[in-house]
């Protein structure tokens, strides 16, 4: 864990979330600032700055079954979603806690605007 780390704080229950997702290596809760009808982020609870830190490829694999997982439960599977994971800053990363933005609930055009 990270002292200073918004996310390591939600991995340990020190902020509460409405958790949409959890199990022993992830967490999913509702974005605080939603770009789509369903915007959820993914965590693991272990502390990874980005994605470059993780070397366990079966913990990658495990995110994403924990992405389809959160689609489905959240009803977005079977119409589509977007995932993204932006990394470090000219990847747009603001908060160095490796997440996965899952993102439904309309067509996601790429690049936006």
């Amino acid at each position: 864990m990270s002292d200073n780390c918004i996310f390591c704080k939600i991995a340990s229950r020190q902020i509460p979330v409405d958790r949409v997702y959890d199990d022993e290596e992830f967490i999913g809760f509702h974005d605080m600032n939603p770009q789509a009808p369903v915007h959820v982020l993914l965590i693991p609870k272990r502390h990874y700055a980005t994605l470059m830190d993780i070397a366990d490829e079966r913990l990658l694999g495990r995110a994403m079954r924990a992405i389809q997982q959160t689609a489905i439960s959240l009803g977005i599977a079977d119409e589509g979603f977007r995932t993204v994971l932006n990394t470090r800053d000219n990847g747009g990363q603001t908060v160095y806690h490796v997440h996965w933005h899952v993102l439904g609930g309309r067509f996601m055009q790429w690049p936006p605007g």
